[in-house]
């Protein structure tokens, strides 16, 4: 099984950035939970690649995506090469 970091990203959602795991979409992307909804969502377009979550919280989540879009690339870029991601702020 892979590692992972999670990030909290508002309101119930958790955003999951896994190690070494880039073979399978060839985009960065992020595996987003909500309850027992899951969504993988490319960044930093915020396009659905696979999965749901409530439209709602796609909309938080798709506004989150575009205020740290740079963060998340760089962070899923250390990610896939076996490193600490940072942390980054939550939705407010």
């Amino acid at each position: 099984m892979l590692q992972c970091h999670r990030f909290r990203c508002c309101y119930g959602l958790i955003v999951y950035l896994y190690f070494q795991d880039n073979k399978q979409h060839h985009v960065p992307y992020i595996h987003v939970r909500y309850q027992d909804d899951e969504v993988i969502v490319s960044i930093p377009e915020g396009e659905v690649l696979d999965g749901s979550i409530p439209k709602s919280k796609m909309k938080l989540l798709q506004a989150w995506i575009e205020l740290h879009q740079d963060e998340l690339v760089a962070d899923w870029e250390l990610a896939v090469s076996g490193e600490q991601p940072y942390k980054i702020d939550p939705l407010r």
